[in-house]
């Protein structure tokens, strides 16, 4: 220990116990400051003041000479539990400056527009559990076809928000393209294992709408199924396809099928985030979101988007256990 800051504050502990006066008080809160300066811990603080004592007042009984022993071991430890904690909170800060960072980059270069095809009504909505969105949402708008990319990222932070900014620019690039599911998650699928660490894993479900032949082709790289509800039978189907993830396999292939949409049919794809919504009694059944669409089968694309996420969430309390998104593509009723 610095040897001028014990023997200042002897000096100044000296004055104010002669005194006891306001303004040495003061003096020695601003000498605090010089503890600060030199990184001097608190148990040396006691420490200081115990020696400062001594010579002051060295006929103390001896009890308050162990009190003040006691004291230091108990700031010894104090010292080691507050720099661990002031550690933890400047963890916690860098983590909060990389989400906020993440968000950021989310929020300018993820931006998508939803397609206007002749005949088809498209609803959404995409709301994350947390701070950042693990789901991502991509238009592809084409002469006489709108297609939607639905993915999730399994990852947080800047890693995630760059992965779903290469999946954007990738399928920014398929604008003049052949823009079928399968090709589509081919492409996608190689820029994912060239470039995105093997510590991320995407999932994605492809569909295109050709409003020409009222058409809905898919594709899916280990997401969810979608859901067909078929307005003639007032049943809903699933609409499965076999597919690694992402970046597992270079050469993986993507198998697509399709389903001729009736008017008032309407497909849901969606995220584990609305598949495995949960309560405190468990998973909410698929059967329960069915019904919540059903009961708005008449209504607009968006309207049974943003009832089914009331509902759902409200059935959880309003607490998502994870990012929720579901996309609905409605062949209109003329």
């Amino acid at each position: 220990m610095p040897q001028e800051v014990t023997k200042q504050y002897k000096e100044i502990m000296s004055k104010y116990l002669e005194s006891q006066s306001e303004e040495d008080l003061y003096v020695g809160q601003q000498f605090s400051r010089r503890f600060i300066e030199k990184d001097i811990a608190p148990e040396d603080v006691i420490s200081i003041h115990k020696s400062a004592l001594f010579e002051l007042h060295p006929n103390l009984r001896k009890q308050v000479w162990d009190s003040l022993d006691f004291l230091i071991e108990m700031m010894i430890h104090y010292g080691l539990t507050m720099r661990e904690h002031q550690s933890l909170v400047r963890k916690q800060e860098a983590i909060q400056m990389e989400m906020n960072v993440a968000t950021k980059v989310q929020d300018t270069l993820l931006k998508t527009v939803e397609p206007d095809a002749e005949g088809l009504d498209v609803g959404w909505i995409s709301q994350p559990a947390h701070q950042m969105n693990g789901d991502y949402i991509y238009f592809l708008n084409q002469e006489n076809a709108s297609s939607v990319a639905v993915a999730d990222v399994i990852g947080k932070g800047i890693p995630a928000a760059l992965c779903m900014s290469m999946i954007k620019f990738g399928m920014d690039g398929l604008q003049n393209e052949n823009s079928s599911p399968d090709n589509v998650l081919g492409i996608i699928n190689r820029i994912v294992e060239k470039s995105v660490d093997d510590s991320m894993f995407i999932s994605m479900f492809y569909g295109k709408y050709n409003s020409i032949t009222s058409t809905f082709s898919y594709a899916s790289a280990g997401h969810e199924p979608a859901l067909h509800f078929s307005s003639g039978t007032s049943a809903f189907t699933e609409l499965d396809a076999r597919g690694l993830l992402l970046g597992v396999k270079k050469e993986a292939i993507y198998d697509e099928h399709s389903v001729v949409l009736e008017e008032g049919d309407f497909v849901v794809m969606m995220t584990d985030g609305v598949t495995e919504s949960r309560t405190e009694n468990g998973f909410i059944e698929m059967s329960a979101i069915k019904s919540l669409l059903a009961e708005k089968k008449d209504e607009s694309a968006q309207e049974i988007a943003d009832y089914v996420y009331s509902e759902l969430s409200r059935m959880q309390d309003y607490q998502l256990s994870d990012d929720f998104t579901i996309v609905i593509f409605k062949k209109k009723t003329v």
